[in-house]
């Protein structure tokens, strides 16, 4: 019933945006089957794309004159770049999302108990595709390009799960991976939503059209295969409500390898400083278990207790401080 809600309450010009984009794919998809099958019919050889030997980093740099002091060393020393190729709609991302951050596009539910508005479900519908990448197939390593998209809900179990309040965001991140390192580079836009059942049990409620159009940049580093350290600064250069800067960072603690059903603890912190909110921000903390895939694809599914301190999960009520403990399962890409 809630999602059947959520459908009805989707905003028009959403609707609007979402055809244009399944229009657009369709087209590219056709004009790429088409040049595919004239291949075929001509005779031409399949379409590849160039080799590597000729988009090498190796033939733009001369090592000697580079000191393994630099602080660009980590962007082009490579342990192994023999096997980078070209890969369309490759397995896995070479940089994940931060497990606590309230933000950021995955499948997860979260039950809470907010201080000042009782029990809460905070559902969130995600996913992300990994359009094209050069680098290696079998290791996290190279270049790629990947699109995220979610929707994070509230919904209120008193008021028969009536939808408070949803963000919408989509992400086009160019992603980078070099052993331990990580960097990201990349657009987000989100706009926040109250819901059409909130708005008539709170009439004299004035909405703010919350939105952020955002360029970000963000670095990672695993001290060990287990632990990630991240740091991320954006800017926004179309803002409504919000204001531009916004800084984020933390830590993610978890299974790095195949858990099968034993799982293995995890624990992660993500501290999100605001403009808005005079980089007061939020805190989040999350421990319990978690469980990793066989598939280099695959994510990472996780259970357990959820703190939150600070401005409201929800960009509708931005200004409004909540302090939120409870229940969480997360998938995380």
């Amino acid at each position: 019933m809630w999602f059947i809600k959520m459908l009805t309450s989707f905003q028009s010009q959403h609707l609007t945006t979402l055809k244009t984009c399944l229009l657009l794919i369709l087209i590219h998809f056709m004009w790429f089957e088409s040049i595919v099958c004239a291949s075929d019919v001509e005779g031409l050889p399949p379409l590849v794309l160039p080799p590597v030997s000729e988009f090498s980093p190796e033939s733009f740099i001369d090592e000697t004159s580079m000191s393994t002091e630099s602080p660009f060393y980590p962007l082009y020393c490579h342990q192994d770049r023999s096997d980078w190729r070209w890969t369309f709609l490759p397995q896995g991302y070479l940089y994940g999302t931060y497990w606590a951050s309230a933000a950021e596009p995955r499948m997860a539910v979260k039950v809470i108990e907010e201080q000042a508005h009782g029990t809460l479900i905070d559902p969130e519908i995600g996913g992300r595709i990994g359009f094209v990448r050069f680098g290696s197939r079998s290791r996290l390593e190279g270049w790629q390009f990947d699109l995220l998209g979610g929707v994070n809900l509230r919904q209120d179990p008193d008021e028969g799960l009536d939808m408070q309040a949803t963000d919408y965001r989509y992400d086009l991140p160019l992603t980078y991976r070099n052993g331990p390192h990580g960097f990201k580079m990349g657009y987000y836009h989100v706009s926040a939503h109250v819901g059409d059942e909130f708005l008539v049990t709170n009439q004299t409620l004035q909405r703010d059209n919350f939105v952020r159009d955002v360029f970000n940049f963000g670095y990672s580093y695993h001290p060990s295969p287990e632990l990630r350290l991240y740091g991320e600064v954006g800017y926004g250069f179309n803002v409504d409500v919000s204001e531009p800067l916004e800084f984020q960072f933390g830590f993610d603690y978890g299974p790095a390898t195949v858990t099968r059903i034993y799982g293995a603890p995890f624990m992660a912190l993500n501290v999100h400083l605001r403009e808005e909110l005079n980089f007061g921000g939020n805190i989040a903390l999350q421990a319990g278990w978690a469980w990793r895939g066989e598939s280099i694809a695959a994510g990472i599914l996780r259970s357990g207790a959820y703190f939150y301190d600070g401005g409201s999960s929800q960009f509708a009520f931005h200004d409004i401080h909540e302090t939120q403990v409870g229940w969480g399962l997360w998938y995380d890409y």
